[in-house]
């Protein structure tokens, strides 16, 4: 495959800008296609060991949004996207962003009911479906506004005998009514229903349109539906190409993250694109074929939560790694503790590499990533300074008054990728983004930090997690990293339990290492060691040793039902 270097979206650098770069008038199909006029036979993505070319993936998606036009979608049409990390997946939101329809893209495991839900919400009459969640659809399809479910495999795009193997193996999942012609059709007939349609160019105000629907993950339970631009994704795919100046044209970058998650759609897919990169589509992560996919890929560039790096030095054979190919390892979506920070830091200086594990900060509000500790915005704990044209500021909780240097408060961001705002949903959207004395709109996520003299951020916990203790304030992630340090725990979480007295006190979920006993003198040594290390009033109140920690459907711990669980062992 032809390597072209020079990236095209680095000729958008303006220092004149307000931003510091130019957004393009265009659609992401528009940027996908900047990007395959410069290199048309470099490889755009790779699926089990078959690649796709630039070139071709720009004819397949002008096939496909012929065949979602000929099933009667229009621009501004909302199409429910229930698939993970696919080539279909992939094709079709860029197909549809070419009519200038929207993708509302789901989890493919939740629920059946949140699956009605969404869809109903958005009013979708054409469903992209994986088919192992067909029963599901099948099951609420008359309770819905669907017309038309397009199912697609996971297999669809495997070599021919891997196919056949993965078919045999889902066949018990196939649970709807094939003969139903009229509301079900398979994705390889879809796709032979191309009808020419003219491709959307959205200029000025309409690069404003939305474009993307992806979802909160719910930390106060209740779904929020999150409309994205084409300039908000664009305007990411220009802030990461200047800022990973590293990256060329060829480079592969691993596509664990679920495109139904900004991070994973984009970072993984749609920056990538900007790059020239390769995108490696994993469907599903296997923890257990970790080590063969790094060794068979060899992937410049890692983006993962941090229980990915947990993974990646857990995963057996992988110290015999070279890792001299990588270029960067991004964190984000979650804290990354100290001691597992330092270890991976350890490990890739072990095995040939010079890389540093930089974590970052996002949320899909804004996209995806809006700050990095990389390269000379690179300072260890801390979540690096903003990309450029993203503004940070911190604030007093429940106003718009800022806080100077060095000051705990919440965290608010203004910038190009910060969403349209929630759809239907103006009271949460007034909450959310607020417009500050300097006249700008700014999105507060929610979010303790501060930011020191030098502008780098330091994250310190959601705002809801904070308790309160006889008065004083008590920080969840402070006693989390205490007892970490410990050898003998693996995983810590704290959340409040209710307190006649003291209104709020801290509990310890602990997880402990293979071969620590769960004993009243383990508890008694963790007590020990917090009392040592902390003030009086942080040091949790109990502790309940758990096997796992329950996780959300996006993979973060689900703190809220540890809360709810806690809540109800109110103590005096």
């Amino acid at each position: 495959m032809r390597k072209n270097t020079a990236n095209p979206f680095l000729e958008f650098e303006n220092p004149d800008s307000p931003l510091g770069f130019d957004i393009p008038d265009t659609s992401m199909f528009g940027m996908l296609k900047i990007s395959a006029e410069n290199q048309p036979e470099g490889s755009a993505f790779e699926y089990f060991g078959t690649e796709c070319s630039y070139k071709d993936l720009i004819r397949r998606i002008e096939e496909i949004s012929g065949a979602y036009y000929a099933l009667g979608v229009r621009k501004g049409d909302i199409v429910t996207v229930l698939m993970p990390n696919t080539p279909e997946a992939v094709i079709s939101i860029y197909a549809l962003n070419r009519i200038g329809a929207v993708a509302n893209i789901l989890h493919p495991l939740s629920a059946q009911e949140e699956i009605k839900n969404h869809i109903n919400r958005v009013k979708s009459k054409v469903l992209l479906c994986v088919d192992i969640c067909s029963e599901k659809v099948a099951n609420i399809i008359d309770a819905t506004s669907l017309k038309k479910v397009i199912v697609a495999s996971a297999g669809d795009s495997m070599p021919f005998v891997m196919k056949k193997l993965y078919a045999l193996k889902c066949i018990k999942n196939y649970k709807y009514d094939k003969s139903d012609k009229r509301r079900y059709i398979a994705w390889k007939d879809f796709a032979k229903l191309n009808k020419n349609v003219k491709e959307y160019i959205p200029k000025g105000k309409e690069n404003e349109e939305v474009s993307i629907i992806l979802h909160s993950g719910g930390t106060t339970g209740t779904p929020k539906d999150i409309m994205l631009s084409n300039r908000n994704f664009n305007a990411f795919g220009i802030q990461a190409v200047l800022t990973l100046r590293d990256v060329s044209a060829g480079d592969k970058i691993l596509a664990i993250l679920p495109i139904f998650h900004g991070f994973g759609l984009g970072v993984c897919v749609h920056v990538s694109f900007c790059f020239g990169a390769c995108s490696v589509l994993i469907p599903q992560f296997n923890a257990k074929k970790f080590t063969s996919i790094i060794k068979k890929y060899k992937p410049t560039m890692l983006f993962g939560v941090p229980t990915l790096y947990d993974a990646l030095l857990k995963a057996k054979g992988m110290d015999k790694i070279d890792f001299s190919f990588l270029k960067y390892a991004v964190s984000g979506g979650d804290t990354l503790p100290e001691k597992l920070e330092n270890t991976v830091n350890s490990f890739f200086a072990a095995h040939n590499s010079n890389v540093k594990i930089c974590e970052g900060y996002g949320m899909t509000e804004g996209l995806a990533a809006l700050s990095l500790s990389v390269g000379d915005d690179y300072k260890s704990r801390t979540i690096g300074k903003p990309l450029i044209g993203t503004e940070m500021c911190i604030v007093e909780p429940g106003t718009t008054n800022v806080l100077p240097a060095d000051t705990d408060g919440e965290l608010c961001v203004s910038g190009p990728t910060v969403m349209l705002g929630y759809r239907n949903n103006p009271e949460e959207t007034k909450n959310t983004l607020r417009t500050h004395a300097d006249g700008k709109v700014w999105l507060h996520t929610g979010d303790m930090a501060s930011i020191d003299s030098e502008g780098f951020v330091y994250y310190k916990l959601r705002i809801k997690r904070m308790m309160i203790t006889s008065g004083f304030n008590v920080y969840p992630t402070q006693i989390e990293r205490v007892i970490e340090e410990l050898d003998y725990v693996e995983k810590c979480i704290v959340v409040s339990i209710p307190h006649q007295y003291k209104k709020e006190v801290a509990k310890a979920y602990i997880v402990l290492k293979n071969g620590t006993e769960k004993t009243a003198e383990t508890e008694n040594n963790i007590r020990e060691y917090c009392k040592k290390k902390l003030m009086h009033y942080s040091v949790p109140y109990k502790y309940e040793f758990v096997d796992l920690l329950p996780k959300t459907a996006y993979n973060k711990i689900d703190f809220m039902k540890l809360q709810r669980e806690s809540a109800k062992e109110a103590v005096s």
